[in-house]
Parts: structure tokens; C-alpha cells; sequence
């Protein structure tokens, strides 16, 4: 076994994908004072603010470097269902992405809550709602993925509301705050080894 180089400007992280083959049984919804708002054909510029604002603690950048078209023909799909986290102010703090593109199967494409709303509770909540959605009529299998470059509890998390992990690859990418795509003060607990572009 040996260590395999990545060089300074990219990131490599271990993916480990989750999965679920039956509904869960079903129990109360644990209390939150956050609501989901359904966001029917999303504006990808909207969409881009709540994805980054959830997601570039975590060096989430896929959805910030697609044009609108590419991005549009995703989240405007009516398969793909966007559900916004909003707080009492109507402030959105958090995602969830459903993906039905696939016969009879959910993926949970973003799961997200803003980083000051960590340990609160919040996660539970918005599990229990991306589960009661995500097992529409037909599915037969509902799965995530999540990466080391997530929170360190996001893959006990999965498996704690019934997941269970199924594949692991490992991802290497471009450092997306070298090329200006995320601030370079961006996920701090991911060291940024390359210089950033001029």
C-alpha cells in the first residue's frame, strides 16, 4: 500500500455513497421552528446564492461553475424537486435537493443547513423531511453521497437515520478557491496547498 501524490493545486477526498432499500417506519417530526419552501423552477442565480451559502464551508462548487443553461436544465427539471430551509425571518438557511430522474429511484442530491445552525437539533428535522419526501410513490430506493470534505458527522449522520454505505471512491479536483470559484477563505479546515490564480 502506497500514497498516491496529488499535486498542490488539486483536492482529493474519499466519496462513500449511502443507501436505503425500504421505507423507514414512520415517527413524529421532530420540532423545529425552519419550514421548507418548494422552489418551483429555481433562478439559477438565486439558486447559486443558497448552494454557496450552505455549501462553501464544505468546498461545494459543482453547481457554482456550470453556465445557466447546464444549471437550468437540472434544477428546473420537474423531476428535480429544490426545497428551500427557511427560518421565522424568512431568511433561507438551508437545502434540500431531490433527484427523480431515475425510475424508481431518489437521490438526495443536497442535504444542507447553514453552519450556524450545526448541533442544533436542525439536521434531525430536515432529515425527517427529505426522508418523508424522498419516498414518493414508486421509489424503491432512496441514496446520498458525502465526502471527507463534508462535516466530520455527515457520514454517521446517514447511517444513524438508516442509511448504509454501499461504494467508496476517491474524487480529485482543481482547488475551486485558486481559481476564484469559492473565497480563498473558504473552508479553512481544508489546507489550500497551490497559489491562487491573478
Amino acid at each position: 500500500m502506497g500514497l498516491i501524490p496529488v499535486a498542490n493545486d488539486q483536492i482529493a477526498t474519499v466519496v462513500t455513497a449511502l443507501e436505503m432499500l425500504a421505507r423507514p417506519r414512520p415517527r413524529p417530526l421532530p420540532d423545529s421552528a425552519l419550514r421548507l419552501v418548494r422552489w418551483n423552477a429555481p433562478d439559477p442565480a438565486k439558486y447559486r446564492a443558497l448552494f454557496r451559502r450552505v455549501g462553501e464551508p464544505w468546498l461545494w462548487f459543482s453547481r457554482l461553475v456550470m453556465d445557466d443553461d447546464r444549471l437550468s436544465a437540472i434544477v428546473q427539471d420537474p423531476r428535480v424537486w429544490v426545497h428551500a430551509v427557511v427560518d421565522r425571518a424568512g431568511i433561507e438557511v438551508g437545502m434540500l435537493e431531490f433527484d427523480f430522474r431515475a425510475e424508481g429511484v431518489c437521490e438526495l442530491g443536497f442535504v444542507g443547513l447553514v453552519p450556524e445552525l450545526a448541533g442544533k437539533g436542525h439536521g434531525n428535522w430536515l432529515m425527517a423531511h427529505a426522508l418523508m419526501l424522498a419516498w414518493a410513490p414508486g421509489i424503491s430506493r432512496v441514496w446520498v453521497h458525502t465526502c471527507t470534505l463534508d462535516h466530520p458527522g455527515a457520514l454517521g449522520f446517514y447511517r444513524k437515520h438508516g442509511f448504509v454505505p454501499y461504494k467508496r471512491t476517491v474524487e480529485t479536483f482543481a482547488d475551486p478557491r485558486l481559481a476564484g470559484v469559492l473565497a480563498s477563505d473558504a473552508a479553512p479546515q481544508i489546507p489550500c496547498l497551490g497559489a491562487p490564480s491573478r
